[in-house]
């Protein structure tokens, strides 16, 4: 029987410009649609010299003619038109039992030869995109959905013995190279890799329309999916993980339509490891808390020093001055470009990474000249930071032994009308930018977190302790600025007065936290003793 490659696909609205690819050092014609298509062709090291001949649906055959490539409609090779305004047009018993024949089964070949059908050797299917970001309709949605292109590619995984699959045009050389050295076939283990491939981009394709259409579907009360599903695919493999002795890996999800760590680019610097993504989140989902410039610099997953200013080096120093000795080899995340001026003060200090916006000429060709600082680029945050957007709602994972713990986004936030006050002395007015930034930061602090602040700076950051008045005894050692007249934010409640009778010892006249203690009262007793004025939010940030 004639060995065929059915590259089958969709409607034109899918498809891209017809590439040409240099295979063995020659020019041969391709196309990477959004059907796919190994390169074929009359050159002897596309398809066409290894025999093969090419099914395709009618809106790639046309690409492939204009490119001189020889192909046969699906619908002339069946003999049935495509139906439904192309709705149906590979799913017919002569394409699939094509896929499907066992080839050592002589029953099979039996059934093949009296119903005058040919094996079919290769697929090559791209499943086209998922609208960004889901449709307003449902239906409108689902209109768009590939049935056939799943189809033909399970179909093909499922017999890999026999059949070649390929869905991603990376592979296309790769394949092509082993086409040639076998003379027409691959190894045992290129197809199970490719099959892999195959069921891994129909898996991901059916989680991106899940979560699409979660999103214009709210299920009923707000409830989380039962069966969840996710969109990651793998952007790279990592040096290691949080440790040396462990493999790590980072995923990216297509349907974030926010500016993220994970779809940054490397610049300059070696690989980036396990931790400088989660400190490099950490920095840039507080980055995205501020439309004014800021600067924040993590450590560990935790804020070390927050600042904002006119000017991104100035955003620097008042972060660095928070905690100079925890910003010592720490992230720094900036909300706008860097320019000279700043990577002047980059350079000297031992940071293990930049992420920003951009890089100015200037600063790139500075900041080079150390060799292990990373620098990395997001360049849709200074877009989305100008439309004033916000952190979008979604939910956040994290596994467990044996599980997987799913929560909403936390993208609570608070206004003047939110603040209760509490106590018989009202904060100054003058105050009110402190309130608000320190408890931004808190947010963003692994709980238990105090936070004092001035207007546009963190003065003292306590994080991650076992017990509250720890977290602000922390907070006040690390502060090297006077603390007279500061705000501090906490992101629980107080459960004694110790942590308040430290603040006001410190100088702290503001405190902002949620309330709801059984010791409220007594708390709210202490701050009127001691002169402090303290508000509650009623909203709790704790961040495990």
């Amino acid at each position: 029987m004639t060995r065929r490659a059915a590259v089958a696909r969709d409607e034109g609205e899918h498809l891209v410009e017809l590439q040409q690819r240099r295979i063995g050092g020659r020019e041969v014609g391709g196309t990477l649609d959004g059907a796919g298509g190994l390169e074929v062709g009359d050159d002897p090291g596309g398809l066409a010299g290894l025999g093969v001949t090419l099914l395709s649906t009618g809106g790639t055959a046309r690409h492939l003619r204009a490119a001189g490539i020889r192909v046969t409609e699906i619908a002339e090779f069946t003999g049935v038109p495509e139906a439904l305004a192309g709705r149906v047009k590979t799913l017919h018993p002569k394409i699939h039992a094509g896929i499907l024949a066992l080839r050592d089964s002589e029953a099979h070949r039996l059934e093949m030869e009296r119903a005058g059908w040919e094996f079919i050797d290769i697929v090559a299917v791209n499943l086209p995109p998922v609208p960004a970001g889901g449709a307003a309709d449902p239906h409108a949605l689902l209109g768009s959905v590939d049935v056939g292109g799943p189809a033909l590619l399970r179909a093909a995984a499922k017999n890999c013995r026999d059949v070649i699959v390929v869905c991603n045009p990376a592979r296309y050389a790769v394949v092509l190279d082993e086409l040639r050295a076998g003379r027409g076939t691959v190894s045992d283990g290129m197809r199970a890799r490719l099959a892999r491939d195959a069921f891994e981009a129909t898996a991901s394709y059916d989680a991106m329309l899940h979560r699409a259409l979660y999103r214009c579907v709210a299920p009923a009360g707000g409830s989380l999916p039962v069966e969840p599903s996710f969109d990651f695919s793998k952007k790279e493999e990592l040096r290691y993980g949080e440790n040396p002795h462990q493999r790590a890996a980072v995923y990216r999800a297509a349907s974030c339509g926010e500016p993220s760590a994970a779809g940054g680019t490397l610049l300059w610097g070696k690989a980036l490891s396990y931790n400088n993504y989660v400190d490099q989140d950490a920095a840039l989902e507080l980055v995205k808390e501020f439309r004014s410039p800021s600067c924040v610099i993590v450590k560990h997953g935790n804020p070390c020093g927050v600042a904002t200013a006119e000017r991104p080096a100035e955003a620097f120093l008042k972060a660095r001055a928070t905690d100079p000795e925890s910003a010592f080899g720490g992230i720094v995340g900036f909300g706008s470009e860097v320019d000279a001026e700043c990577a002047a003060e980059l350079v000297r200090h031992f940071l293990e990474c930049v992420i920003a916006p951009s890089f100015s000429a200037e600063a790139l060709g500075t900041l080079r000249s150390k060799q292990n600082l990373r620098l990395v680029e997001v360049p849709s945050l200074a877009a989305w930071l100008a439309g004033g957007t916000g952190r979008g709602a979604g939910l956040e994972m994290r596994s467990i032994t044996g599980g997987l713990l799913l929560q909403e986004r936390d993208t609570g936030s608070i206004g003047l009308g939110d603040l209760r006050q509490v106590t018989r002395l009202a904060p100054p007015i003058s105050e009110s930018r402190a309130i608000f930034f320190a408890w931004t930061v808190v947010k963003h602090v692994r709980s238990n977190a105090i936070v004092i602040a001035g207007a546009e700076e963190t003065l003292g950051i306590g994080a991650g302790q076992m017990s509250r008045v720890d977290a602000v005894r922390i907070a006040i050692l690390k502060a090297r600025k006077p603390l007279s007249g500061a705000v501090a934010a906490s992101d629980g409640f107080f459960p004694f007065r110790d942590a308040v009778d430290e603040l006001a010892r410190a100088g702290v006249k503001t405190i902002v936290q949620p309330g709801g203690s059984r010791m409220d009262g007594e708390v709210i007793k202490a701050c009127d003793e001691l002169g402090v004025a303290m508000l509650f939010t009623g909203m709790r940030c704790f961040r495990h």
